[in-house]
């Protein structure tokens, strides 16, 4: 039980720590060039998916077993915490659009727990 715990703490972490890294390339470019935010979205949302796959190859690698279960608790405890960002600090509800992200992130998160588990196998 231990692996399985530390696994979702270290893919969450993950998570946050790559999603942090490319936070700050992004607004690097956006800052320093003339490109918009607008032309970025789609690059950001590939990412964003990248590294919930990431953190959740991470947990299921780390924990060794269940892997559906560590990513996809990662991602859901990504998840959480931007939806409670959100609410607490820009007072904004969640929107129909958002929701569906944050389950595709979660699903993505699993895929990757899976993959993980298959990786760390000795088999």
């Amino acid at each position: 039980m231990k692996s399985f715990s530390y696994g979702i703490m270290y893919g969450t972490l993950a998570i946050f720590v790559f999603a942090a890294a490319c936070s700050l390339v992004f607004s690097l470019i956006l800052r320093f060039s003339s490109l918009t935010e607008a032309s970025l979205q789609m690059t950001i949302t590939i990412t964003s998916f990248i590294v919930l796959f990431i953190g959740g190859f991470v947990s299921g690698k780390l924990s060794g077993q269940k892997g559906w279960l560590t990513g996809g608790t990662a991602g859901l405890l990504y998840s959480l915490v931007l939806m409670t960002y959100q609410f607490l600090g820009y007072d904004a509800g969640l929107q129909w659009e958002q929701l569906v992200y944050h389950l595709c992130f979660i699903i993505t998160a699993m895929m990757g727990g899976i993959l993980g588990v298959n990786a760390s196998s000795t088999k």
